[in-house]
């Protein structure tokens, strides 16, 4: 069984940082890609960032380029995601994900396992 916790959620005023962290239990050793996505209230989840196993390649959205940094400590099993600069329009439930496939991936359907969430609110 996997399962997949994040953590580091909060209320931050515009133009504050927030690190999110997601810790990985049960059958971790084959996670090959993992990724952050988000939903906002009304709106459909969209991804944000992904990273592959190695740490090596990483891919974000256009919104969150620039500001955003996904990382990972393998050893750990633990996948970070560090927010700057953060907008009132970066407010959601941020989820991490993760899949045994190797290639990093944007789309929702190329993750098998899936956290809870946590909530990240910007203030302005």
């Amino acid at each position: 069984q996997v399962q997949l916790v994040e953590s580091g959620g909060g209320l931050v005023q515009t133009g504050g940082s927030l690190r999110l962290s997601c810790g990985a239990s049960g059958r971790t050793f084959s996670f090959s890609r993992m990724g952050w996505f988000r939903q906002a209230p009304g709106n459909e989840r969209e991804f944000v960032a992904a990273i592959s196993r190695s740490g090596a390649i990483t891919y974000y959205a256009d919104s969150v380029k620039g500001r955003f940094t996904i990382s990972r400590e393998s050893a750990k099993n633990t996948m970070y995601l560090q927010m700057s600069a953060l907008k009132p329009e970066d407010t959601a439930v941020y989820y991490c994900a993760a899949d045994d496939f190797a290639l990093v991936s944007a789309k929702e359907t190329g993750y098998e396992h899936w956290g809870q969430g946590t909530q990240v609110t910007v203030s302005s």
